[in-house]
Parts: C-alpha cells; structure tokens; sequence
C-alpha cells in the first residue's frame, strides 16, 4: 500500500440527546510516505481528534483507520497498545517528558517498554541530527523547551516508527525555537524518510508542510 496511513469514512460523536457533538462527521483522507502532512484548522474543526483517532488514542464512532494494511478499528485494546509502541511516534506541545529521567533515559524509554534493542548508531545518528549531544546527562528542568522538544522527536524517531503524530509541535516555544523544531521535522522526512502528520493552528508552521489539509466542521475542507 503507497499509504502510510489512511481515514475511511471516520466519524465521531461525543455526548447524547440535545448536547451531542458530531467531532467528525464522514472524514475520508489519506497520508502518503515520507512527507510532512499538517493538519490545520479553527478550535472545534475537529483536527486533533482525527489525529487521536489516526494515531490509535481515541476510537472513532464508526469507520475505519488503516496504519499501512492493519486496521487499527478492529484492534482489542492490548494490540493497539503495542501497536503504538511498535509503529507509532509522538510529538506533544508540552513535551511530555519524564523529569526524573535525563534526556538520554527519556529518549530510550520507549524502546525499553517494548522489549527493543536500541540500534547505536541511529541513536547516535539523531542525536547528532538533533544537537543534543551535549545534553543527554541534563533533566528535563534543565534543558530549555527547544532542547526539550529536540529530545522528545528524538525519543519519537529512534523506533523507526511508521508515522509520527505531532500535535502542535512549537506551542510552547518561542519563534525561534520553533523554526528550529519545523526544520528537524522537515529534515526528518528528508533524510530519514519518516511519515510526520503534524496539527498546528499556527500557518507559519503549516507552511513547512509538504501538504495541508484543512478541516472545518469536522469534515476535510480542503
């Protein structure tokens, strides 16, 4: 399948009777392989609840997520768990970090839930990509939010996941800082061919993009 991930017909209700919210409301749209896909839109448009559903977080109401030939609809919730684990990588606004754990310890937890050994030299690899290098031994409380955000893309990558879901990746940074995030993403596709699906509001962001797609009303508008 040329696909990497791909939304059939994703609904989505909230709620019942008078104060039932129809989040998504027939989504049909499919992500191609290495590129940066940003998923953009007003609050309430319904964008980072097709990423939850896109990404195994959140089971939509009816229709159907297909991560390359897997159906992750029809996955009992053990194998979705493991499924994340194994094929997907997240990026989170507030990081997400542990702040008991250093930069290196965070970057390899994942690998070390899973039960994977951890490959060196893309280790070794990203974070030079990264310019972490010099940070690994430091916490969370002692990187600023750009070194922060730089450790959990590493952590996001190591796997070698299928897709990345970034969800508002620069929210919590400054310009800067943020330009300089959109710019690993993109080198991350570039270099290392990794599927991003990245959901922004903000259109400097989006405009790193390899493609937008615009929600509105829970539907895809463009």
């Amino acid at each position: 399948m040329s696909e990497a991930i791909t939304a059939m017909d994703l609904v989505k209700v909230y709620g019942q009777g008078p104060a039932q919210v129809r989040a998504l409301d027939g989504v049909s749209v499919a992500f191609g392989r290495a590129r940066l896909t940003a998923i953009v839109g007003p609050s309430g448009s319904g964008k980072s609840t097709l990423m939850q559903c896109l990404a195994g977080l959140d089971t939509p109401t009816s229709g159907r997520v297909l991560l390359g030939d897997t159906d992750l609809t029809a996955l009992p919730d053990r194998r979705l768990t493991r499924l994340r684990l194994d094929r997907v990588g997240f990026v989170f606004q507030s990081f997400n970090l542990l702040p008991q754990l250093t930069a290196r310890e965070n970057i390899l937890l994942p690998a070390g839930l899973a039960g994977r050994s951890v490959d060196k030299g893309r280790f070794r690899d990203l974070v030079e990509m990264l310019g972490i290098g010099d940070r690994l031994r430091h916490l969370p409380s002692e990187l600023s939010g750009g070194q922060q955000q730089r450790v959990a893309i590493a952590r996001a990558m190591l796997g070698r996941p299928e897709v990345i879901f970034a969800d508002e990746p620069t929210g919590n940074l400054d310009s800067a800082a943020g330009e300089q995030v959109l710019e690993l993403l993109r080198t991350a596709v570039r270099d290392f061919g990794q599927t991003t699906v990245m959901v922004t509001h903000d259109q400097v962001a989006a405009s790193y993009a390899d493609r937008i797609v615009t929600m509105a009303d829970g539907r895809v508008a463009a």
